[in-house]
């Protein structure tokens, strides 16, 4: 009995154990299996970094600023009498703008005027008593300094009228008139605005250690955001003669033709120094570019044996034109670099090639046309 018994136990045993290596085998090959098996490849566009040669710039911002620009004022207070310009028109140097009342003045210096007369009549007779010795040196002497006197005086209010006629001081583009018909003005109340706007400058500033190559002549770009995508040429036509003591910076000013008028004191403009040396850097498109708190990366493509893999490379950026970014350090031209789908991989991925859509890499991109 007890033989029977352990002779079903050891063929229970055998049996377990049989069982036990056929799911060994099958979770090891499971296993294997697992441990074969490949990630499918990542769709990725990608781009080959092609050789530019960039002519050096310096960038700056500034402001669009009128030749001529004044608001024109009165010198003297008065009602204005006659107002002789619409806003927005255009002027010519001595054109009459504003004329004040001088009615008073006038009648003021008909009177002044008769009394000059007066003095020289005076002054001829006691110059005829002079020479025929009837009278004295000093009579002769007043009745000049009366005539002297006199026309002075009419000379004076002469003035003072001429300045209550107020005219443009040179040709330009007027801007709203702030004043109306019969409105007394104290002196040195604003009655418009006058620009001259053909040609206009552009003042900026660069930092002091761009003086070196800096010079008068050099060709400018300048951009407005009025006109997103347009160039504006222009020239460098002044230099401050100092660096300023609390930035460090030079004032630089660049003259543009401005025809159309189209360019208004005030804008904003970012602006081009364009230099006469060149620079060759690998670029590549902005999109190409992982930018990261630990530094800036690119995923370039390498050949393995039997599939594309993607290696993470450390890139030192240069300056952006467009849409291209200048690779000072870290890719080469000729290096086949990952342009879309970064965010999918990591170091050492197999990839799959797709150029079906492709990132801008323009360095000059013009907005289309509306």
């Amino acid at each position: 009995m007890f033989k029977r018994f352990f002779l079903m136990l050891g063929a229970v045993l055998v049996v377990v154990a049989v069982l036990a290596f056929i799911k060994y085998r099958q979770v090891s090959r499971m296993i294997a299996a697992a441990k074969a098996a490949k990630p499918p490849p990542v769709a990725v566009a990608s781009t080959t970094a092609a050789e530019q040669v960039w002519q050096r710039q310096f960038h700056a911002v500034g402001s669009v600023v009128a030749v001529k620009g004044v608001t024109v004022s009165n010198e003297l207070a008065g009602t204005i009498r006659k107002i002789a310009f619409e806003s927005g028109d255009r002027v010519k140097q001595g054109g009459l703008l504003v004329q004040l009342d001088i009615a008073p003045d006038e009648a003021q210096l008909r009177g002044l005027k008769a009394q000059a007369e007066l003095a020289r009549l005076n002054l001829e007779r006691a110059q005829d008593l002079r020479r025929a010795n009837t009278n004295a040196q000093a009579d002769l002497d007043a009745a000049q300094a009366q005539y002297d006197q006199a026309v002075a005086a009419v000379d004076a209010l002469a003035a003072t009228i001429a300045k209550k006629v107020i005219t443009a001081p040179f040709d330009g583009r007027l801007g709203i008139r702030q004043v109306d018909l019969g409105e007394y003005l104290a002196a040195g109340t604003p009655i418009v605005s006058l620009q001259a706007l053909n040609p206009v400058f552009v003042n900026f500033t660069l930092p002091q250690q761009d003086v070196v190559d800096l010079q008068i002549g050099q060709k400018v770009q300048v951009r407005v955001d009025a006109y997103d995508g347009e160039n504006f040429p222009g020239t460098v036509t002044a230099i401050n003669s100092k660096v300023d003591d609390a930035t460090r910076n030079i004032e630089v000013q660049a003259t543009l033709p401005n025809a159309d008028e189209r360019l208004k004191p005030g804008m904003f403009a970012s602006i081009d120094v364009i230099l006469p040396q060149h620079d060759r850097f690998a670029t590549l498109p902005q999109a190409a570019v992982v930018y990261n708190p630990y530094g800036d990366a690119v995923y370039v493509i390498e050949k393995s044996a039997d599939a594309l893999i993607a290696r993470q490379r450390f890139v030192q950026l240069g300056e952006t034109r467009g849409d291209q970014v200048a690779i000072l350090k870290g890719i080469n031209p000729g290096d086949q670099v990952v342009t879309a789908g970064q965010l999918k991989l990591r170091n050492g991925a197999a990839v799959q090639i797709n150029n079906s859509a492709q990132p801008a890499d323009n360095p000059a991109p013009q907005l289309p046309n509306t």
